[in-house]
């Protein structure tokens, strides 16, 4: 009797056993499940790194958008941000402003007031300088206000505003200056189709809700270019397309009258331009003097020697009294012919007629 007594307390532990062993088991799956769902969430979702105490600090139904980290290192975003900063250094090299960062150097006011004075070439009644948050707020205001009145019947989204400009948020200091660049014909060339990730965050009955918006900077070069005055070799590409073979070659004609002097001959214009070598050369003969051959490479081989040069030749050509080049050094070195044709159609036209 007692061993059947043992055996039955054996069978009953076993199956409690194997009933905990699959509670157990059960709440492990549970566990993984409810795991693999939080980190899809996480995901989609910015991560804790990413939000900023002061982003979270919401009033009910009120909203911020930060950057997604990844378009912060898109190199377009990147490319982008330099040829602004290039801009309003050359802009601003009187006043002898430097700007090295768009979101620390733009968000306090001073610079945008520097900026937009001299692009409309009038005084903006504010305080030269302002160390506190309110002082800052208060420029930013009037400079804001006179930039809106201005880009505002053409026609612009308004997508800056006080508090996005001064708590550095640069997505907003971007799309305020190339609505600036655009609208007082810059002469830079954007880089085309670049567009940024948004994290929204939105605060709704007590709670946190995000989304993520994708935000169109600059779109094609065309279209962008018909908020400009547009010129002559625009009017010829829309109008009359079938003439640029006939371009193409007086172009070709101009340039190797010049430059067979020093028993050179293009027959190719974009690929052979495309390194800075020829245009560099061809302002030394259409200025008459020569270049020094330490100041630019005679044989590059990097893209960035490539750049140098092109951007060397555009200074030659400013140096000349000729307005700096619409299109960028770095369109030239990759092969852009209207780029390209827009730099020597410029040259063709002030020195057509030079020996």
């Amino acid at each position: 009797m007692q061993t059947a007594k043992m055996k039955k307390d054996e069978s009953f532990l076993g199956k409690l056993g194997g009933t905990l062993a699959r509670k157990k088991k059960s709440k492990e799956v549970s566990d993984l499940q409810e795991e693999g769902k939080n980190a899809i969430i996480a995901s989609m979702q910015p991560s804790c790194a990413e939000l900023l105490p002061e982003d979270t600090l919401l009033e009910e139904n009120a909203e911020r958008s930060i950057l997604d980290p990844t378009s912060r290192d898109d190199p377009k975003f990147i490319d982008l941000q330099k040829v602004l900063i290039d801009w309003i250094n050359n802009e601003l090299v009187e006043e002898r402003i430097i700007v090295k960062d768009l979101e620390e150097d733009l968000y306090d006011g001073q610079v945008l007031q520097k900026l937009f004075e001299k692009l409309c070439e009038r005084k903006l009644n504010v305080a030269e300088v302002t160390q506190s948050e309110i002082g800052q707020k208060q420029k930013l205001q009037t400079v804001l206000e006179a930039v809106n009145d201005v880009l505002r019947p053409e026609g612009w989204a308004i997508e800056w505003g006080v508090d996005s400009i001064h708590s550095k948020n640069l997505v907003a200091i971007v799309f305020l200056l190339v609505a600036l660049a655009m609208h007082f014909q810059a002469p830079i060339r954007l880089p085309e189709h670049v567009s940024v990730q948004v994290v929204v965050v939105k605060k709704k009955e007590g709670l946190l809700h995000t989304s993520h918006v994708t935000k169109e900077l600059t779109t094609t070069t065309e279209m962008m270019m018909g908020r400009f005055e547009r010129d002559a070799f625009d009017t010829l590409l829309d109008h009359a397309p079938d003439k640029l073979n006939v371009v193409k070659t007086s172009l070709i004609t101009f340039v190797n009258k010049h430059l067979n002097k020093l028993n050179l001959e293009v027959t190719e214009l974009e690929s052979q331009f495309a390194d800075g070598v020829y245009l560099v050369l061809l302002m030394g003969l259409l200025e008459d003097y020569f270049v020094p051959l330490y100041n630019f490479y005679l044989t590059p081989e990097s893209f960035e020697q490539k750049v140098h040069n092109v951007a060397f030749a555009f200074e030659l050509m400013q140096d000349g009294g000729l307005k700096k080049p619409k299109a960028r050094p770095e369109d030239v070195v990759n092969l852009n012919l209207k780029s390209t044709l827009r730099v020597l159609y410029n040259l063709f036209t002030n020195y057509k007629n030079s020996e």
